[in-house]
C-alpha cells in the first residue's frame, strides 16, 4: 500500500490536474515558480499529472453506487484513513472478516445471522446485553449481567392454565390462573394419590413420587387438555414428598423421603419424552421439602425442608442444562419443611410451612440469578403446611395444605410475583389439597434448557 500520495515536499501540488511547483494555484498543465533544471539522459521523461489515488482515502467520500471492496492481486484495500459515508449498496464478500469501533446503528432489511453455538459454548462473563442464538434451545439469548436469559421465551397467547393434583383423592383439577374462581375437574391420577410433585413444560405436567410408603411412579398429562394421566417412566430412588421444578425441557426432582431413609438424590428427565429418571447429583442437605422449589429458565433453587426430624432453613441451587451437586444459596427466613415455591424467572417465591410448633403462613422471595438470604414477602390469608403452588410470569397461585384442628384445606391464594404483600383469595380447589402438587403451563422456568 502507499504511504505518500503525491511528492515530497509541501510545494508540489496538484489541483485540477494541473501541477504546480513553488505554487498552490497552479494556472497551466504545468506551473514552475523559478528555474527550471532538467536531465533527459536517463530517459525520465519529466513530471506526470496523476488523477486518481489507490490504496487509501485521505478525505470524507460519498458513495453512491454499488461498490465493491475486495481482496485483490495488488494487496487488500484497508488501508481507508478517512470517513466512507456509503448510500448505496454495501457487499462484503463471503468469508470476509470485519472488525471495528462502535456502531450506533444498524438497519438490516433482508436478514441477520448472530452468532450462534451450544449451551457449553456461552461465554461465562460476557458484557452485558450481548445476544446470540443457543442451538440447544433453539431460541434468542442475551446476557442480563447475571445469566444467560432467553428472549421471548413466555407467550401468555392461549396459556395460563394452573393444574392441581395428587391430593389424596386421585383428582385433578384446573385453574384460569389469570382470572379468579374455583378450581374445575381435569382429570385422574392413575398410581399417585397424595404426596408427589409436579413439574411442567409449556405443554405437558409430569407427577412424581408420593404415597404413604415412598412410590417411583412418573405419569403425566397434557395440560390444555383434559383427561387422565398416562404413565411416563419411574424415578431413580422411590420416595414421597420430594421438591420438583423445571424448565422448557427438563424436569428435576430432589429429595424426599421412604420409610426411616431421607435422601439429597436429584433425578432429571426430558419432559417431551417418556422413559425413566436420570441421576442429576444430590442436595446440599438430605431432606423432604414437599413442593419446596421453583426455578428460572437456567437455575432451580430448593428451599428449607425437614432432615430426620431437624427443620432445615438452607436454600441451594443447580444448573438445570448440566448435572452436578447442588451449591449452597443462602439461608431462608425460617428452619421449616413442607413448603410451597413458584416463580416468575426473575423471582422465586414461597409460602406457607411447618417448624415445629404450628403451621405459618410467611411467604417469602428471592432473586434466583443471585444468592443470598431470602427476604420477607408478606403473608397467606391461611395458616398451613403441605400445600402447592404454581405460577405464570405474573401471579403465583398458593393452594391448600393442613392446619389443625381444621384438617386438610380447599383455599386457593394468589399474589403479584414482582410485587410485594400479603395474598389474596382466589377461590377454592375441588376437594382439600393436603401434600398435593401443582404445576403450570406458563411458570418462571420456561424458556431454559
Amino acid at each position: 500500500m502507499p504511504s505518500i500520495r503525491i511528492g515530497f515536499a509541501t510545494d508540489f501540488n496538484l489541483l485540477n490536474e494541473l501541477v504546480g511547483i513553488g505554487t498552490t494555484l497552479p494556472t497551466a498543465r504545468l506551473d514552475v515558480v523559478g528555474a527550471i533544471r532538467a536531465d533527459n539522459s536517463a530517459g525520465s521523461g519529466g513530471v506526470s499529472t496523476i488523477t486518481r489515488y489507490d490504496g487509501f482515502l485521505h478525505t470524507k467520500q460519498g458513495i453512491g453506487n454499488t461498490v465493491s471492496i475486495a481482496q485483490t492481486t495488488k494487496g487488500n484495500l484497508n488501508s481507508l484513513s478517512g470517513e466512507i459515508v456509503i448510500s448505496g449498496e454495501l457487499t462484503i464478500s463471503e468469508g470476509t472478516s470485519v472488525t471495528g469501533g462502535r456502531l450506533d446503528s444498524l438497519t438490516v432489511t433482508n436478514s441477520f445471522t448472530p452468532p450462534s453455538g451450544d449451551t457449553t459454548t456461552r461465554e461465562e462473563t460476557p458484557e452485558r446485553g450481548s445476544t446470540r442464538y443457543n442451538e440447544d434451545l433453539g431460541q434468542l439469548e442475551f446476557y442480563t449481567g447475571y445469566e444467560w436469559r432467553t428472549v421471548g421465551s413466555y407467550d401468555g397467547s392461549g396459556r395460563g392454565r394452573g393444574v392441581f393434583g395428587a391430593d389424596g383423592s386421585g383428582k385433578i383439577s384446573y385453574v384460569n390462573i389469570a382470572s379468579t374462581g374455583n378450581a374445575i375437574n381435569f382429570g385422574i391420577l392413575s398410581a399417585l394419590t397424595i404426596q408427589s410433585s409436579a413439574c411442567s413444560s409449556s405443554t405437558r405436567g409430569v407427577f412424581g413420587g408420593g404415597t404413604p410408603v415412598g412410590s417411583n411412579v412418573i405419569e403425566y398429562i397434557t395440560i390444555a387438555s383434559e383427561s387422565n394421566a398416562i404413565d411416563f417412566g419411574d424415578l431413580t430412588v422411590a420416595r414421597r414428598i420430594p421438591a420438583s421444578c423445571s424448565s422448557s425441557t427438563r424436569g428435576i426432582w430432589g429429595g424426599g423421603v421412604a420409610g426411616p431413609t431421607v435422601y439429597n438424590t436429584i433425578d432429571y428427565i426430558t419432559i417431551s419424552t417418556i422413559g425413566n429418571a436420570i441421576d442429576f447429583g444430590d442436595l446440599t442437605v438430605a431432606r423432604r421439602t414437599q413442593n419446596g422449589a421453583a426455578s428460572s429458565p437456567t437455575r432451580g433453587v430448593f428451599l428449607g425442608g425437614n432432615s430426620a426430624g431437624v427443620y432445615q432453613n438452607v436454600i441451594d441451587f443447580i444448573t438445570i442444562s448440566s448435572t452436578g451437586n447442588a451449591v449452597d444459596f443462602g439461608d431462608s427466613l425460617f428452619a421449616g419443611g413442607y413448603r410451597a415455591g413458584c416463580s416468575n424467572q426473575i423471582r422465586a417465591v414461597y409460602g406457607g410451612g411447618y417448624n415445629g410448633p404450628a403451621p405459618i403462613n410467611t411467604i417469602e422471595y428471592l432473586t434466583i440469578a443471585t444468592t443470598g438470604n431470602s427476604i420477607y414477602f408478606g403473608d397467606l390469608s391461611f395458616r398451613s403446611y403441605g400445600g402447592s403452588s404454581c405460577s405464570t410470569s405474573i401471579r403465583g397461585l398458593f393452594t391448600g395444605g393442613y392446619i389443625a384442628p381444621i384438617g386438610s384445606l380447599n383455599s386457593i391464594n394468589y399474589i403479584t410475583i414482582a410485587s410485594a404483600g400479603n395474598a389474596q383469595d382466589f377461590g377454592d380447589l375441588t376437594t382439600n389439597g393436603f401434600l398435593s402438587s401443582a404445576c403450570s403451563d406458563s411458570h418462571g422456568g420456561l424458556g431454559g434448557f
